[in-house]
């Protein structure tokens, strides 16, 4: 799944756009909702999200300012613009700017899957070009940039089809590259990365062995017990004695 961060501070805007993505079926994951343009910003460099769909007119930093940073910073982040009839000269320019797009309010589905079929298109494009590298360099790129995708992102609901799906790969083929990278698979990396935050946690008594599972990405509290004590030997409630 391609992140997708949206900025607006009418909070119903973001809801609208929410549920107009979720409609398109298109493969993006809304990952932050921010209500200015300073926190959108800390949110891309924090995130680093494909998309970022943001109103033109910003608190604390408009549309184009924005679209300035993303591009001195030389982060690859596409941005769509939306505004209102009365900004729609502002919204050109910034295409002329480097803007992916732009979005007319009310945003309607159809324009907006058209949005997002010239961005699939872009990173496809993007992709193939990094494809044409050796098929070795692309390969240790590839995995790189997958792993650290995990990193950042094990405690949310990740998994191997979705990112091999993202890359354009088979999910055998990125199964073994992760294991010959990592010397793990893919579920057991998670469990590791999930279990050594959990351990970090468990040193805070002020949280609930319950609240420290739904933070490392469990939901169901039984299974997070079960996990814990396979790699770590102790069921959380022991290891947090011991410490």
């Amino acid at each position: 799944m391609y992140k997708i961060i949206l900025a607006d501070d009418e909070i119903w805007v973001i809801m609208g756009l929410k549920k107009l993505i979720e409609k398109t079926g298109a493969p993006f994951q809304v990952v932050a909702e921010v209500s200015n343009g300073v926190m959108a910003m800390e949110e891309v460099e924090r995130l680093k999200p494909d998309v970022l769909m943001t109103d033109i007119r910003m608190p604390g930093m408009d549309g184009l300012q924005l679209l300035e940073k993303i591009r001195e910073k030389n982060l690859n982040t596409k941005v769509v613009l939306i505004s209102g009839y009365a900004e729609f000269e502002y919204a050109q320019r910034a295409i002329r700017f480097g803007a992916a797009d732009y979005l007319l309010k009310p945003v309607e589905q159809e324009k907006l899957e058209e949005v997002f079929d010239g961005i699939l298109n872009t990173l496809r494009e993007e992709w193939n070009i990094s494809e044409e590298e050796t098929p070795e360099s692309a390969n240790v790129t590839t995995i790189k940039r997958i792993i650290e995708e995990i990193r950042q992102n094990y405690t949310e609901n990740i998994n191997l089809t979705d990112l091999a799906d993202k890359y354009f790969m088979s999910t055998g083929r990125l199964s073994t590259m992760l294991k010959e990278e990592l010397g793990f698979s893919f579920s057991e990396y998670i469990a590791l990365k999930r279990m050594q935050k959990a351990k970090e946690l468990l040193a805070d008594e002020a949280l609930s062995v319950e609240e420290i599972a739904e933070m490392v990405g469990y939901k169901d509290y039984s299974y997070f017990t079960k996990v814990f004590k396979k790699v770590i030997g102790l069921t959380p409630s022991k290891y947090r004695k011991n410490l």
